[in-house]
């Protein structure tokens, strides 16, 4: 994994996610499932110019779905919350 671009998917805009961003410094992003903490550490540093202080994941299973007569999930996927040092932050929004 040369390319931290790989790593980091999407961040993760939800009202949980922005309470956390404005309370306590940290930030939620989708990630590869197979990325590690330091990977993702080292990608949030290179693409941001931040400094990270923590990485908390967790493996996000799909829910259940319907349509119709079949049956299925939506898909799995991994999550990261980043911790970043005092004073840093993203700007997530550009306005």
């Amino acid at each position: 994994m040369n390319d931290p671009r790989q790593i980091i998917i999407r961040p993760i805009i939800s009202e949980k996610s922005m309470d956390l961003m404005e309370g306590q410094g940290k930030y939620t992003f989708e990630v590869l499932k197979t990325a590690t903490k330091p990977q993702i550490a080292r990608a949030i540093e290179e693409i941001f110019d931040v400094k990270v202080m923590k990485v908390n994941t967790m493996n996000v299973t799909g829910k259940p779905r319907r349509v119709r007569f079949h049956k299925g999930t939506t898909r799995n996927w991994k999550k990261a919350i980043v911790t970043l040092a005092a004073g840093d932050s993203i700007e997530l929004f550009v306005s």
